[in-house]
């Protein structure tokens, strides 16, 4: 509907009757200083919200690895390791005063390799348009900026928690070096959470976190300090209270309960979406480790930037070269990981 006045709407129970009715008009009224009535005012009645909605989604890379920066363009990353062995029968090093038995120390010294992938995506700002969202107060670069870095992050989170099947990678929830088991059934015949009382999961998670305790040799530093779960079951662990008392959730009672604060370790639990069906047969897998660089971390030898801008006659844009480089992830000890499925 769109109506349209040439005479002076003085009355303002009018107007309001024809906003509320969705119409469409412009209010021309004549300039009463201008006797030939050629001069008019357009109105436009139309709040406009200034912000622009972005997709929905989320990259929590950053919260679970650490990332090393640094290292310049390269085609791969190397770790060295050592191990230790004595020369001879007498092991323990034990000697009485008439001895020559003494072993002597070796050391074998080796070199891990590790990929190095370089992303790219480019960005172009036709003249035209960008000429056009200016006029209104936008930014088309400021827009196109954005994405790139949201694609970029998702890139990371894909790399660090699966890893690449076409090129051959793994990530955080998916290293086939990592030891994986099933969880025990609790008292319900079922292994899955929310069938279990909180002392049955809390006996999976103390299970899981002594079990890459003591594939370190009971270092202290090789306990998972680290946990990520299934969101759904996550949640559960929030909403659910120990008892009918109501005084405490599940996660709560973990968080205060487990052998890791026992021994002074300050265990994280948290939600993660790639948990989902990561486990044997599509089940649920709890992911436990260090998370700490010492145990494991990947590379970004070069962070994201914009390596070169120029102008194009042929397509009047300018086009923008985002580059960098990330390798894939690292860990550097494989007794402390530890996966769990069927939670």
């Amino acid at each position: 509907m769109y109506g349209v006045t040439t005479s002076p709407i003085n009355d303002v129970k009018t107007i309001d009757t024809m906003v509320k009715s969705g119409a469409r008009f412009a209010m021309m009224t004549t300039d009463a200083a201008t006797a030939g009535g050629m001069a008019f005012l357009v109105g436009e009645l139309e709040k406009r919200d200034p912000k622009i909605r972005e997709p929905l989604t989320s990259v929590t890379w950053q919260r679970d690895i650490v990332a090393k920066t640094g290292g310049g363009w390269v085609e791969f990353t190397s770790t060295y390791n050592v191990s230790y062995a004595t020369a001879g029968p007498n092991q323990h090093g034990i000697i009485g005063g008439q001895s020559n038995n003494i072993p002597v120390m070796q050391a074998d010294i080796g070199k891990d390799i590790y990929k190095v992938f370089t992303w790219a995506n480019n960005l172009k700002i036709p003249f035209v348009d960008q000429s056009k969202l200016q006029s209104i107060g936008r930014n088309l670069d400021e827009i196109l900026d954005k994405g790139i870095r949201l694609n970029y992050n998702k890139t990371l989170d894909q790399n660090v928690y699966r890893g690449f099947d076409e090129f051959g990678t793994t990530g955080i929830i998916n290293d086939p070096y990592v030891t994986a088991s099933s969880v025990a059934e609790g008292a319900s015949g079922s292994t899955e959470w929310t069938t279990k009382t909180p002392d049955e999961i809390l006996f999976d998670i103390n299970q899981t976190m002594v079990a890459g305790w003591a594939a370190s040799e009971y270092d202290l530093s090789g306990m998972p300090n680290h946990i990520l779960l299934p969101p759904a079951q996550y949640a559960y662990l929030v909403e659910t209270k120990i008892s009918s008392a109501g005084n405490m959730s599940i996660l709560e009672f973990l968080l205060q309960n487990n052998i890791g604060r026992n021994q002074g370790i300050d265990l994280s639990i948290n939600p993660s979406r790639w948990c989902i069906g990561a486990g044997e047969n599509g089940t649920d897998r709890m992911v436990a480790y260090v998370n700490n660089d010492d145990r494991l971390y990947f590379d970004l030898t070069v962070p994201l930037s914009r390596i070169m801008t120029q102008p194009s006659v042929n397509d009047l844009a300018y086009l923008s070269a985002y580059a960098a480089q990330m390798g894939v992830v690292k860990f550097l000890y494989l007794q402390p990981p530890r996966y769990a499925d069927g939670i």
